[in-house]
């Protein structure tokens, strides 16, 4: 797991453009703090920051083979899980490999089988190729979009790298923010391929990108595919059980101590309990984490997301699966602390945050990161399986916009937060519509699909390939942040192209939500998580930290040049500070935290804002 970045250029000589290259790459330290490497060539330059996880003396980066045509090197991030069969096979087809890194085994499997590698590995990565033989770059991200990777073409080539920040480092590059960047911070619809800086791209997910002097190439190799399954449910539930324990016992190969995320709920469970039966074979324990916040068993009251607290379930899990557990807890004043707040935004280089739930999240990764390298997470089951609450909703199931937006009236309540002519001009309404319509059209319908069946395969489709993407986004660079790799084990492929094209009858035969995962894990999990209701990530109730955003967001009102009110609507969080009935307290809250993240953000990037 680390950072890459890079530059390529046919018209300048890039080995007198070091320094920028080295600035790039700095920008990366947190994501890889154990390493660092530069390569430069005429028109190729590449960065690396290592976080070393796997061949920790031998995986060195950049990597490259010399040919009789022109060296190939390579920058990577992420983990190939398949790579010890990659690399037999390999040696088995005359390759000589020096280490026993998975980073070798990717540069060698392009030289192999050339752009068609990326079909080859199973993992989660963003790796690109300087191929001296051919003069181009070649650029692949795995196909759930797991590791991020942006570029910013360029009259003469272009800039790339794991992070937005690593691309705004180089001149060439212009922080500035556009009409359609400003669109995917406040409809929350996350586009393919839309960075939010103007001028940038993200590579797609599944996506190979080549650029040579010709210019730039985009070719999918991998997209989520309509398909009959034929499966009944012992089968099904058999099969994901047996592709669960594949995927656990692959992604918990490391050459550094790691863990798992526990929550309490069934998805992180499941992961748990098989992980720690496997890794007990050998006579490891496995080490669980989990968040609390202080005061939140006397603080918590139940509401219609979430029912119950974490705690008494993250306890029975952690005795029954025999795991070495520790809650991590956390108080308001290090929830709300403006420095933790600054960090968030800077890991991700936009204000597109949770408040008190990206904080802890940030929080529960630093103190994580004193203990493992390496964690499992169970993000993504909610897509995969459906786990939300809106896939159950009738009002949603015939809605005609992104479910996650359906009880907001199509997107209508974002806008409110806007000031009047800020929002007029973002026209967000339409801007979602139009998302919404692009992203059906992709979707196949199988023959004889029911109008029910197609309606829930779309939700689900869009969940997968939209809104999981910002949770990933979200989880990656709150992670390595603080250079901790967390691993999604519900985002294989192979697991994701199954329950996919599972019936949604199917999917929920129990007549509950995630029916195919609770089958396939109930028989490792205690009877309590079993039975209990989802529960999102939790978000503290402790009456202090609303109380110290108020006195921030009072700071802000009292700053009459701030910018970001140029941006909000001022007297909207002057209202939202005054708030004090129960019915408003949430909304206010949210809204607080949403105006206080994009001042910051515009204190510490000071992007130039264009409307037109």
């Amino acid at each position: 797991m680390c950072g890459i970045t890079g530059w390529v250029s046919f018209e300048r000589d890039l080995r007198e453009e070091r320094p920028t290259v080295e600035t790039m790459t700095m920008t990366m330290a947190r994501r890889g703090p154990d390493d660092e490497g530069i390569w430069v060539t005429e028109h190729a330059a590449l960065g690396h920051r290592r976080l070393a996880i796997i061949d920790l003396p031998g995986g060195r980066q950049p990597m490259s083979v010399r040919t009789p045509d022109g060296d190939v090197t390579l920058v990577y991030s992420g983990e190939i899980y398949n790579f010890p069969e990659l690399r037999t096979e390999l040696l088995r087809r005359g390759h000589v490999l020096r280490t026993t890194s998975d980073t070798e085994v990717v540069l060698h499997g392009y030289l192999e089988w050339g752009e068609a590698v990326a079909e080859q590995l199973n993992g989660m990565f963003a790796f690109a190729i300087w191929d001296g033989r051919h003069n181009k770059l070649v650029m692949i991200r795995d196909r759930m979009g797991v590791k991020p990777l942006f570029y910013y073409p360029t009259p003469d080539g272009v800039l790339f790298g794991s992070e937005p920040k690593a691309i705004l480092a180089n001149p060439l590059a212009e922080t500035a923010v556009g009409l359609d960047g400003l669109r995917e911070l406040f409809a929350f619809v996350r586009t393919p391929g839309l960075a939010i800086w103007k001028g940038m791209r993200e590579v797609e997910p599944g996506t190979v990108i080549r650029v040579d002097r010709n210019g730039l190439r985009i070719d999918r190799y991998w997209s989520l595919r309509t398909a009959p399954h034929l499966d009944d449910r012992e089968t099904s539930v058999a099969h994901v059980r047996d592709l669960l324990d594949d995927i656990v016992r692959r992604q918990l190969v490391a050459d550094v101590p790691r863990c798992v995320l526990l929550s309490g709920g069934l998805d992180s469970s499941a992961l748990t309990a098989i992980a720690a039966g496997q890794l007990s074979g050998t006579g490891e324990t496995l080490r669980s984490f989990a968040v609390d916040f202080a005061g939140q068993a006397e603080n918590f009251v139940a509401t219609a997301l979430r029912a119950t607290p974490d705690t008494p379930y993250v306890h029975d899990v952690a005795k029954q699966s025999g795991t070495d557990h520790e809650d991590i807890v956390l108080d308001s004043a290090a929830l709300a602390d403006p420095e933790t707040r600054a960090n968030i935004i800077r890991a991700r280089d936009t204000p597109m945050g949770l408040g008190d739930m990206d904080a802890s999240l940030y929080l529960l990764f630093s103190a994580i990161r004193r203990h493992s390298t390496v964690a499992l997470s169970g993000e993504s089951a909610d897509e995969v399986f459906g786990g939300y609450q809106q896939f159950f909703s009738p009002k949603v199931q015939q809605a005609d916009t992104f479910p996650w937006l359906a009880s907001f009236a199509g997107g209508s309540r974002p806008r409110s937060f806007l000031n009047q002519e800020f929002g007029r001009a973002l026209d967000l309404g339409r801007y979602i519509q139009d998302s919404y319509d692009a992203a059906v059209s992709t979707i196949a319908r199988l023959d004889g699909e029911s109008d029910f069946e197609y309606r829930m395969r779309r939700i689900s489709h869009l969940y997968l390939t939209r809104f999981v993407r910002v949770l990933l986004d979200r989880k990656d660079r709150t992670s390595m942040a603080v250079g901790l790799e967390v691993r999604v084990p519900f985002c294989d492929h192979r697991l994701v192209e199954y329950v996919y094209n599972a019936p949604w009858a199917l999917k929920t035969y129990d007549g509950r939500e995630k029916s195919l995962l609770r089958g396939a894990t109930a028989d490792v999990l205690p009877q309590s998580v079993v039975e209990r209701t989802k529960s999102p990530y939790p978000s503290t109730q402790d009456p202090a930290y609303a109380t110290t955003l108020r006195d921030s967001a009072r700071d802000v009102l009292a700053d009459a040049a701030n910018p970001v009110f140029d941006i909000i609507d001022r007297e909207g969080l002057r209202r939202a500070v005054e708030a004090d009935t129960p019915q408003a307290m949430p909304l206010a809250r949210r809204a607080i935290e949403r105006a206080l993240d994009l001042s910051l953000w515009l204190d510490i990037y000071k992007p130039t804002i264009t409307t037109s």
